[in-house]
């Protein structure tokens, strides 16, 4: 299967310049192509893993992509898709964001694979030590105002207003595409479905920065679809905000269980959009989905295939390891680490290491609201020490409780989880 097909097949192709065109391209070179990341915080997001696998689909299928990470355009900010302007993040603080997004990207695309491996770029390079006169004259004037106009990045803030910074940004970005085509022989960008105006606006100034060589331009462009959650929700958004790359913002558990927890509505989809099993494995999947939905075998799939990709191995047998522990109640077999990601947002409690009556221990660390509720919920079995139920009132919660010698976890009732950490 090319890989056009294979994108089709996925649904992964939204819009594209010229379909036959960019086919015919790609069966017969080894095409160079280029998605960009603007550094407008310290991670990236799931949102980042559709471009990011599309690169590697592109890598194996034996082209070769270029990261771009936009430490210059991230200085001014894309209005695409935005219905108010963005805050400028001071230089010092772009740069830092710049080179934590590249660490991302490196360790999710191969930059060793032989003769095809991931080119990483950084616009500032070409950007920044532009002059105001080179911009106008060498980029500005290939651009007519109508014609700005007319891209939705634009003419969806009309009403609300537009700065001329962000007004700008399609032609900085339209000179990345330039300076790709003329060092990298890059012909083909991609990226999501809100960048269509920029992509074209990149083709159009390629070509009338060639006029006067009165030679064909063979550039294309490709998005992908923005992607929507089955109940309406934006994807990659929970309760408490984005799903973040970095394992420091959302813990390889907290990822691992986004994946699990997805809609059997939208599961075959994320399936076929992230991950790279084949199509037949996909309908099989489809079986179980319809047939025993409870058994949430492809939500599992999901999961391991996204955390392992991502993160690691390991992270992902740590993360299956939490889930088992909390879906079974046996909380022993956990390390401090796991607790630390699977109760990472459980009231938590501080203590010092020594022993203590548990009725004391469960007022001070708000478990009851006094010592006679506290008497009551040991009495009538509503209190857990480690996954295990103790209906003793004189109990000593001691050293033996204490998980790598640094938490006990208590459950209240069904699901009420705190946390003492011992110190």
């Amino acid at each position: 299967m090319d890989i056009l097909q294979d994108l089709e097949t996925r649904g992964l192709i939204q819009q594209t310049t010229d379909f036959e065109g960019l086919k015919q391209h790609l069966s017969t070179n080894q095409v160079t192509l280029y998605c960009g990341f603007d550094p407008t915080a310290d991670s990236l997001h799931i949102g980042h893993l559709v471009p990011i696998t599309m690169l590697k689909r592109f890598q194996k299928a034996g082209h070769k992509p270029i990261a771009l990470v936009g430490g210059g355009t991230g200085m001014i900010g894309d209005p695409s898709g935005r219905t108010s302007e963005r805050s400028l993040n001071d230089d010092n603080i772009v740069k830092e964001f710049t080179e934590k997004v590249k660490e991302q990207i490196a360790r999710l695309l191969e930059f060793d694979h032989g003769e095809n491996p991931v080119i990483a770029r950084n616009n500032y390079d070409w950007l920044a030590n532009m002059t105001v006169i080179d911009f106008l004259r060498d980029a500005g004037k290939h651009f007519g105002i109508n014609y700005m106009l007319s891209k939705e990045s634009v003419a969806a803030r009309i009403d609300q207003g537009i700065t001329f910074t962000e007004f700008s940004y399609m032609i900085l970005q339209s000179l990345d595409y330039l300076k790709l085509y003329e060092q990298e022989n890059c012909t083909l960008q991609i990226g999501g479905s809100d960048q269509w105006g920029n992509i074209t606006a990149g083709m159009e100034l390629i070509r009338r920065s060639r006029e006067h060589e009165d030679v064909e331009t063979n550039v294309f462009g490709l998005t992908v679809p923005l992607i929507t959650k089955a109940d309406g929700t934006k994807f990659g958004k929970t309760a408490g905000g984005a799903i973040w790359l970095d394992p420091e913002k959302t813990t390889p558990y907290e990822f691992y269980q986004f994946w699990f927890n997805s809609d059997d509505r939208d599961v075959l989809k994320f399936l076929r959009y992230f991950t790279f099993i084949s199509e037949e494995e996909v309908s099989q999947l489809q079986n179980e989905v319809t047939n025993q939905p409870e058994n949430r075998v492809a939500q599992k799939r999901l999961a391991e295939e996204m955390t392992k990709e991502v993160h690691s191995q390991e992270a992902l047998e740590q993360a299956q390891r939490i889930s088992a522990s909390l879906f079974s109640g046996e909380l022993k077999q956990l390390t401090a680490s796991d607790i630390e990601q699977g109760f990472k947002d459980v009231p938590t409690h501080q203590a010092e290491k020594e022993e203590r009556l548990l009725i004391d221990l469960l007022v001070d660390a708000s478990i009851s609201s006094s010592k006679r509720q506290a008497r009551e919920d040991v009495k009538n079995g509503a209190i857990y020490i480690n996954g295990e139920r103790q209906q003793d009132i004189q109990y000593n919660v001691n050293e033996g409780d204490r998980i790598d010698d640094t938490f006990t976890i208590i459950r209240r009732g069904k699901k009420k989880y705190f946390l003492i950490r011992f110190s």
